[in-house]
C-alpha cells in the first residue's frame, strides 16, 4: 500500500513505481472512478475504439502495387539489421 500527501491546493502526485504499475507516460491520462465509501479506482486511460476504425488506415500510402514475398522479407530483414 502506497501513503500519499495532499498539497494546500489538494492535489497528489503518484510516485513514478506507481505511475510504472499503471504503465503510463508524461503527457498520458489517466482515469479516476469513484466508488462507494470514499474508495477510488485509478487506472491507465486507453484510446477506445473499434478495430474497424483502423481498416484503410495504410490506404494511399503505396505506390498501389503489391510486393512480393521475397520483396516483404528483404524489407523486414533491412528493417531488423537497422538499414531502414
Amino acid at each position: 500500500m502506497s501513503i500519499l500527501t495532499v498539497t494546500a491546493k489538494g492535489q497528489v502526485t503518484l510516485r513514478k513505481d506507481l505511475l510504472e504499475h499503471l504503465g503510463v507516460h508524461p503527457g498520458d491520462k489517466i482515469s479516476i472512478e469513484k466508488l462507494p465509501g470514499g474508495r477510488v479506482e485509478v487506472k491507465a486511460a486507453r484510446p477506445t475504439g473499434k478495430i474497424s476504425d483502423a481498416f484503410g488506415f495504410l490506404k494511399g500510402k503505396t505506390n498501389d502495387r503489391s510486393l512480393s514475398i521475397e520483396e516483404m522479407n528483404e524489407v523486414i530483414a533491412d528493417g531488423w539489421a537497422g538499414k531502414r
